[in-house]
C-alpha cells in the first residue's frame, strides 16, 4: 500500500489510485459524495454526474481541492440519452475510465407504478446504461472494475418499500450476471449493500425528526448501535476498486454493523 499523502475531509486512506480515472454517477451528496471524494483524496481523476447545480459545484471544488482532475456534470439518470452523453463527455476530460460507480437512486418507497419506476429506471436501468457506455474505456484499462450500490434491503423482506427492494434485489442479481460476462475482459464487477446510512438531510437524518418512532425502531436493530456513516461505504469501494480486491468479482458486500443478522 502506498503511503497516505494527505487527510480527506471523510478519512485518511491507504491506498492509492493514482492514474485511476474514476466516474461517479450519483455523487453530489451523502454516499457518493464520499466515494468521489475518497477516490479523488487516494490520487485519482474524477468525474462527478448528479442532478443538482449547486451541490455538484460544491463536489468539484472538493475533488480539485486534492490536486486532481475534477470534472461535474448535471444529469438526468433516469434518461438514457443524458447518461450515454454524460459517460462520454467524462471519459473525455479524465482521458479513458478505470472504474465506473452507480450510485444513484431513486428512492422509489411507494408501492405504485410511480415508486416502481423511480427504482428501476434510476436504481437499475442507470447502471445498465452507464456500464454500457462505460465498456469500451473499461476494456482499454488494466484495472477495469464497475461498482453498483445496492442495499441491504435487497436481502431481507419487509412491509415498507417493497419496489426498492425488488430493485436492489435485481441489482444485485445484474451485478453477478455482468460480472461473468466482462470475466473475459478482466473487468470485476461488485456491489456494496450499505445498510441505514445516516448524514446531513438524507434519509435518515430527515427520519429523525419527521419518523422519530421508525428512527429508533432502526437504530435499535443495529448491532453496532449506530446508524453507519458515508464515509465507511466509500472505504468498502475503494477496497473493491483496488488491486487488493483483485480476485474479487461478481459479490455485494454488505455494509452495515451487523445490521442484517438482526432481520
Amino acid at each position: 500500500m502506498a503511503e497516505t499523502r494527505r487527510p480527506t475531509d471523510e478519512a485518511s486512506t491507504p491506498f492509492d489510485f493514482r492514474g485511476y480515472r474514476v466516474v461517479v454517477c450519483g455523487g453530489s451528496k451523502g454516499i457518493g459524495r464520499s466515494i468521489a471524494l475518497a477516490f479523488a483524496g487516494a490520487g485519482a481523476a474524477v468525474s462527478v454526474c448528479a442532478r443538482g447545480e449547486a451541490a455538484l459545484d460544491e463536489t468539484r471544488h472538493a475533488i480539485a481541492a486534492f490536486g486532481v482532475t475534477a470534472h461535474t456534470r448535471r444529469c438526468d439518470l433516469a434518461d438514457a440519452a443524458s447518461i450515454e452523453s454524460y459517460v462520454h463527455e467524462a471519459a473525455d476530460v479524465l482521458g479513458g475510465i478505470d472504474v465506473l460507480v452507480n450510485n444513484a437512486s431513486g428512492y422509489g418507497f411507494s408501492d405504485d407504478d410511480e415508486g416502481w419506476a423511480a427504482g428501476f429506471n434510476i436504481d437499475l436501468m442507470a447502471a445498465v446504461r452507464a456500464s454500457r457506455h462505460a465498456l469500451p474505456w473499461l476494456r482499454k484499462s488494466s484495472q477495469g472494475s464497475i461498482l453498483h450500490t445496492s442495499s441491504i434491503a435487497a436481502f431481507h423482506p419487509g412491509v415498507r418499500g417493497p419496489a426498492y427492494a425488488a430493485v436492489k434485489a435485481a441489482l444485485s442479481q445484474y451485478t453477478t450476471s455482468q460480472a461473468l460476462q466482462l470475466a473475459e475482459h478482466r473487468i470485476r464487477v461488485n456491489a456494496i449493500a450499505p445498510g441505514s446510512i445516516e448524514f446531513p438531510d438524507g434519509l435518515w437524518d430527515r427520519r429523525k425528526t419527521e419518523a422519530p418512532e421508525l428512527y429508533q425502531r432502526t437504530l435499535a436493530k443495529i448491532p453496532f448501535g449506530r446508524f453507519g456513516k458515508p464515509e465507511e461505504i466509500a472505504h468498502a469501494a475503494l477496497f473493491l476498486a483496488s488491486p487488493f480486491a483483485s480476485w474479487i468479482t461478481g459479490q455485494t458486500l454488505c455494509v452495515d454493523g451487523g445490521q442484517l443478522l438482526t432481520g
